[in-house]
Formats: structure tokens, sequence, C-alpha cells
């Protein structure tokens, strides 16, 4: 059996040992250490308990061959072809690389604090990256036109989860280099996506221009900031919310992880969303979050809002909280429909599928009543973020058309 050890790295001073994984390529197991189990650190409440002894899981075609706590450490549709691209480039039969090979490939190169050894050498993070070039080579990848990967866009583009091409780097002012390594001092870890030629160049604006209404309307917004390069491209730019300064991590899962339920068709609605929130939190005021979160996609036509879509930090005390909010955007969803329906409905959710959802939640009609007005006010306000944004025209209109008052 192929054989993997788990760390917890909340810095790289503190690493703590959790486990070994294994599989043989139908089963895998995995096995918490004695010394994690004595910690109880809830990593994956839900589908991995903290226990001692063998927990055994058989690949879920539905879900995928690795338990959800693990699955949130390997990348998506970017992520996994450019690892498949690297690959190649070695001289590697992509058909026969395991998970576990893929996450021993990421080592400590991974989203979030778990790592997995023997890690590939990661080097230290110091060649200086250019955006405008790796932003024209990720789109020559995706187009089909080049089957070599720049070692630039390989050291800063592996790691990152989501469908779409990005990047994560170190930025200090307007200094950037390659970020899937700890950072020298004064460095801030960063995500930069760069988006398809399709979108016309100003969908980095528009997802910039939402943040802004998020955090308008009460949402918990990491920092932005547009990077435009010299052929006009403006590409997002998020601080990441799984790193610190000191190259302190955040134990990271998403919703889809910790329930084992698959981000690539509707799988659960908003309301386990809700109860995941107030199990994990223990929080009504993060309940209240998640709420404001699913009112906020529904008036601003969100619908790609998926199992992964949404995720939770732990520290190193087992507390649990909501990460900031991330993927905000004009966006469809299976068949046109919310991703997550709202009360049962995915096509048309109103406000009284919304309240519905808030009831169940414990939430009170005045407090439900409060956040809807909040984000009303926020969305009301589309064109000024549009604006602020440099969105054009076309996707101004576009939105505006889109976004509902509830």
């Amino acid at each position: 059996m192929k054989r993997v050890h788990v760390r917890l790295q909340w810095s790289p001073q503190e690493i703590v040992d959790v486990g070994q994984l294994a599989s043989d390529g139908r089963t895998t197991v995995f096995e918490y250490a004695d010394t994690f189990v004595r910690s109880e650190l809830p990593l994956s409440p839900f589908r991995l308990p903290v226990e001692p002894g063998l927990q055994e899981y058989r690949d879920d075609r539905m879900f995928g061959p690795l338990p959800g706590l693990f699955d949130d450490s390997l990348p998506d549709g970017w992520g996994m072809l450019l690892m498949d691209r690297q690959m190649r480039q070695r001289g590697i039969d992509v058909r026969t690389v395991s998970p576990l090979d893929r996450l021993t490939y990421l080592g400590t190169r991974t989203m979030g604090a778990l790592t997995y050894h023997p890690a590939e050498d990661a080097g230290q993070a110091s060649d200086r990256v250019d955006l405008a070039t790796l932003g024209e080579q990720a789109s020559e990848i995706l187009a089909g036109d080049t089957n070599e990967v720049l070692p630039a866009l390989a050291a800063a583009g592996g790691s990152a989860g989501g469908a779409g091409p990005k990047v994560v780097v170190g930025v200090r002012g307007d200094e950037l280099i390659a970020g899937d390594q700890d950072l020298p001092d004064g460095f801030e870890h960063w995500l930069v996506k760069f988006f398809a030629d399709a979108d016309d160049g100003d969908a980095g604006r528009v997802e910039h221009a939402y943040l802004a209404m998020g955090a308008a309307a009460g949402i918990a917004v990491p920092a932005t900031r547009l990077f435009v390069v010299d052929n006009g491209k403006a590409y997002l730019g998020v601080r990441r919310f799984d790193r610190a300064a000191g190259n302190r991590r955040w134990h990271m899962h998403t919703l889809s992880g910790l329930l084992h339920a698959t981000h690539r068709a509707p799988s659960v609605e908003y309301d386990a969303l809700l109860a995941v929130t107030e199990r994990l939190t223990q929080d009504h005021r993060v309940v209240v979050e998640a709420f404001r979160r699913m009112v906020f996609n529904v008036a601003s036509y969100n619908r790609d809002d998926h199992t992964k879509n949404f995720s939770f930090l732990m520290d190193r005390d087992g507390r649990w909280s909501m990460s900031p909010v991330y993927d905000l955007t004009l966006a469809n969803g299976p068949g046109g429909e919310h991703t997550l329906a709202v009360a049962g409905e995915g096509r048309a959710p109103g406000r009284e599928h919304v309240l519905s959802v808030a009831r169940q939640a414990g939430i009170a009609e005045t407090e439900a009543d409060a956040v809807i007005e909040d984000v009303n006010a926020a969305t009301a306000r589309w064109e000024e973020f549009a604006a602020a944004s440099g969105v054009g025209d076309r996707m101004l209109q576009e939105v505006r058309a889109a976004i509902r008052k509830l």
C-alpha cells in the first residue's frame, strides 16, 4: 500500500504529526497518531472524527477517491491540469499517478495547514513573477496551444483550488514572487486570478466590484486589489485567508469536504450550510453571516454557489469560524439555477424562500429582515462599485439587469 504521513503545520516552527494515510487503489485507510488523538483537535468532525484505530474509506464515485479532509488539499480543474502538464514534462504517465502521489507532489505547498510527506522539495520563494507573461501562458494552456509549463507558472500555479487559472504569489507593494512556499519577511500571501479570454477582460473587475458590494452588505471580505498589466488586462488579487504573518497557517475545510457533498452537481441546500455553521462554530452570529451570504447570492445572481465555495477555518485551539467570502460574481449554476437551492427552490428563490431558511436555522424574522435590507441597500449601489472597479458598460448593464431586490 502507498503510505503518506500527514502533518499539521501551524507555522514553520510548529508542526504536529496528524497520522498516516494509506491506499491500495481501492480502499483508503487513515489512522490518527496517538499524540494527535490526545489533542482532540476536530480536523474533520463529521466524516473523520478524531479517535484511535484505522478508519476506512472506500472510493465514493459521487464524491471522490479520498476522504474530504484530504480531498480539500488537492487542486481543482486548473491546478490539476497544471500538475498533469508538469508531470508529463518529467516523463511521468499521469494514468499511473494516484491521489496520494498528488498529495506528496504538493507536499508543503498546500492550501490550508495540512502537509504531506515524504514531500517533494519545495525550495524557497524568491523568483520574481511577471503577471502579464504568466497570464498569457495560462491562456495558451487553457486553449491547448502549448504543452510547456514555464518554471515560474509551475512554481506559482499548482496548489490553488477552483476551475479557473490562477497563481499564488507573495506580494510586497508592487513586487511579486512565486508564493507556493514560505515567504521572505515583508511579503504577504496573495492569490491572483487570470480568468479566460472569453470574459472580455472584464471578469476581474466585475468580481472586484462584487467583493466591494459584498463588504457593503456586511459580509466578511478579504483584502483585494486589481493588478493591471501592460496589455491592459486587470487581474483580481485576493489576500489569502489561510495564511498570516510569519508564514502562519490556518486549517481550512470546505463544506464539500466536511460533508462529502460533491461540488460538481447539486448535492445539498442552503439549510445544510447553516446547520453545519451552527454545529461547527456554535455561534449564532456566524450562522447569521452564512445566511447573509445566501441572501447576497440570491440578490446578486451568484448561482455558482457550490459546496467548495464555502469554507471554514480552525485555529490551533480547535475553534472554528467561517472563512472570508470568495468567488462572488455574476454566475450561472447548473441549468441556470442556484447550486445550493433555497428552501427547495433553485430557479427563482424569493423573499419567502429566504425567510423559510432563516426560520429553520433559528434566525428571528426581524433579524432576517435586517439582513435582507442590508443586502438590498448594497446591491442598489452596484453602479457605484462597478465604476470604482472600472467595469465596462456591457457588464455593468448585464449585472444591473440580473440584480433582484428581495
